[in-house]
């Protein structure tokens, strides 16, 4: 992206009336209500800051043409990492009204009730039980991820070279490493703090200033890059710039007290970062885990600025449209009064690298939480298979981005399932199961775009190429639900600044939202085992 013009810097130091940000931000404003959801304590050129609303509050202004980029936007630049996305989607969802669960606790949930629980600070789990509910009906769930390809600290990350401080880094996923050179970089992710009665305080952090950078090598000493192509070595060619060891130097004799392990583990002027945004003795940082992040702040874009640019579009884009759509689906009283199922959202950790953890999709999560939800509400219910019952009648949108047809290289799609942008949610297929959707499960999700007049896509791997995977066959196979898998289309996918339509955000949030209000009528009218 070309870089930020001073008007622009003006622009966020100084912002302009709410009505007149609107118009300079999307050309059609009229087309696209922006109800900031909230007001973020970051440096200016890092996030809008246009409003103190909540998506409780803003979400009665939420009509058929309203839009939720402008939240999105928000939701993403406050979301380095996927602690940052799952705790913004915690205050989010606290703000809504919904009650905050504790899996070490009993539950009591009652029918029209509304909760949610976190798990690692990067998995969350949120759900709604319908007033009409009775043991054994369905649970209607939208799962993303939370993670996205980066680098990530290594538990000993300091080291030099040539006169320069470095930061050892791990590639976490299937990363375009190549697009992280040359970029303004920086830090975020969770400490453990020693607090002053002995005990440990979990905090996030973010340092949002420039702090690292990795810098190509000058054409001049690799003559053939752009005949024979970019190929850094990701172990000893991506490696982040610090500082000079001048700087190293000066921090050794500021901070005296700094303790042996951790001089040894961190560079004392990283540490010194972390302790002067936390507000914080460094000797009280026991333990850090840390991405490295993409400083440029995510931000529409394009000739009629019809695009999004951002890092982390994949999946945090799906994640708050289910997310939004779980919210503003229960928003008033109303809402669940006739529903006979429970809306869940469910946001996972560590898909990139294969779902295998704790706070993952392989885990079983979702389905222990489907468990105790049955439980807490059966009552005096005495029945037999109350929880196989209820999967049995239960659907899963797996929501995850999709591959959008690219401009130059056509050739890489099938020629009958090429997705665009801006027309609608891609339904991704694949006989060899790699997406979980069958012609049952594409039928039904379908007609709930048809119903509300939303497009869809398909989208089939060329027989001649891989196909990747999602956590759609993770969840279907886990107990045997109900599956779609489905996307917004993309380009740059997994690089570290990607591009997304802004229509097909606003079409994504809608399908999502029409999926809860309308699944339970649209599924009575098909029976395929009777």
């Amino acid at each position: 992206m070309a870089a930020i013009t001073r008007l622009q810097q003006l622009q966020l130091l100084h912002p302009p009336p709410l009505t007149l940000r609107r118009s300079l931000l999307f050309h059609k404003p009229k087309q696209l209500t922006r109800s900031r959801p909230r007001s973020f304590s970051t440096s200016p050129i890092l996030c809008s800051n246009n409003s103190h609303n909540t998506p409780e509050s803003s979400a009665s202004t939420v009509g058929a043409n309203a839009s939720i980029v402008g939240d999105l936007l928000d939701y993403l630049n406050e979301s380095w990492t996927h602690f940052h996305a799952t705790a913004e989607a915690k205050r989010q969802l606290i703000a809504a009204g919904f009650h905050l669960l504790n899996e070490n606790d009993e539950w009591d949930l009652k029918p029209g009730g509304r909760y949610f629980f976190t798990r690692n600070m990067s998995c969350l789990v949120a759900f709604s039980v319908g007033e009409k509910y009775t043991v054994g009906n369905g649970f209607h769930v939208i799962a993303a991820h939370t993670d996205s390809p980066c680098l990530k600290l290594k538990p000993r990350s300091a080291s030099s070279k040539s006169g320069y401080l470095m930061i050892n880094v791990q590639t976490y996923g299937g990363g375009l490493w190549h697009t992280w050179f040359d970029r303004d970089l920086s830090v975020a992710g969770r400490v453990i703090l020693r607090g002053s009665n002995g005990s440990f305080v979990h905090k996030l952090v973010k340092v949002k200033r420039p702090l690292l950078r990795i810098p190509t090598l000058a054409i001049h000493l690799d003559r053939t890059v752009n005949k024979d192509g970019f190929k850094p070595n990701v172990e000893t060619q991506l490696i982040p710039l610090l500082a000079s060891k001048l700087e190293e130097a000066s921090m050794e004799t500021k901070e005296k007290s700094t303790t042996t392990s951790s001089k040894a583990a961190h560079h004392p002027l990283l540490m010194q970062a972390l302790s002067d945004e936390l507000n914080s003795n460094i000797d009280d940082i026991v333990s850090i885990e840390l991405n490295v992040c993409d400083t440029q702040p995510s931000c529409l874009g394009g000739g009629n600025d019809e695009f999004i640019f951002s890092g982390r579009l994949d999946n945090l884009a799906s994640s708050y449209c289910a997310l939004r759509a779980l919210i503003d689906s229960c928003k008033s009283p109303g809402d669940l009064s006739s529903e006979q199922a429970i809306r869940m959202v469910a946001l996972f950790d560590n898909e990139e690298v294969g779902s295998g953890s704790i706070q993952g999709a392989g885990a079983p999560t979702m389905f222990q939480a489907m468990r105790r939800i049955i439980s807490c509400l059966a009552d005096k219910y005495v029945g037999e298979g109350a929880f196989e019952r209820a999967i049995r009648k239960s659907f899963l949108v797996s929501a995850d981005m999709a591959h959008g047809v690219h401009p130059n290289f056509m050739d890489k799609h099938e020629e009958h399932h090429r997705p665009e942008m801006q027309k609608g949610l891609v339904i991704k297929h694949n006989a060899n199961q790699r997406y979980a959707t069958s012609g049952v499960t594409s039928f039904l999700f379908k007609e709930i775009g048809k119903i509300h007049n939303l497009p869809t896509q398909e989208f089939v791997v060329r027989n001649d190429m891989g196909c990747g995977s999602t956590i759609g066959p993770i969840l279907a196979s886990g107990a045997g639900i109900r599956t779609v898998d489905c996307g917004i289309p993309q380009l740059s996918m997994h690089s570290v600044r990607e591009i997304c339509g802004k229509e097909d955000i606003d079409i994504a949030y809608k399908h999502f939202k029409a999926f809860y209000q309308t699944f339970s009528s649209i599924d009575k009218k098909l029976n395929v085992d009777s």
